[in-house]
This record gives C-alpha cells, structure tokens and sequence, in this order.
C-alpha cells in the first residue's frame, strides 16, 4: 500500500501537501510520503482548508461532509479523512496525477 493512503474503520486516510496561491486546483502527483495539492486560495484565515475540502469533494466526486481535515490545520502537511469511498477509487482517481 502507499504511504500516502491508509484504510482505517472510519475511512480512509490521506496525507496531503499543500501549495497555497498557486495558480490553478490540481494535483501535481506526490511529495515525499504525501499526496501534492496546489490550491489557488492563500493559507489564511483557513481559506486554504476550506478550498481543499471543496477541491477534493470534486476530485473524489463525494459529498463536502465526506471530507475533514484531520490534522494539520495550520500546516501544509495535512491528514485528510475521506468516507463513503474505497482506497482502489483514490487510486483510480489520482493514478494519472501521479504519474506524472
């Protein structure tokens, strides 16, 4: 299994790495252990959190509630919860980004 996705009872886990005020919402493929995300929204007053949230609930096609930020708030090395999907669903969504 990847270091960057965990399955656990609540869901799976995902270690995210953030790039604030980039200039566009994508997924540039991985970053250490961590799954590299540049994000338009600058990282104040949690706009970066909130557009991370919104940007995965996209990407991963799940509802916004099935995402939460689990640690790392005031990080760029996040923890991501995702629930109601699988680890092979991750993967078949991010296989092209981080191929790349």
């Amino acid at each position: 299994m990847s270091l960057w996705i965990k399955e656990t009872k609540g869901g799976i886990l995902i270690k995210i790495h953030v790039s604030p005020r980039s200039s566009t919402n994508k997924i540039t493929g991985l970053h250490g252990d961590a799954l590299n995300v540049k994000l338009t929204s600058p990282a104040v007053e949690g706009k970066a959190n909130k557009a991370l949230i919104s940007f995965l609930s996209d990407f991963f096609k799940i509802k916004k509630r099935q995402v939460s930020i689990k640690s790392g708030e005031k990080s760029r090395q996040k923890t991501v919860l995702l629930n109601k999907i699988s680890v092979d669903e991750i993967r078949n969504f991010t296989s092209k980004e981080i191929r790349k």
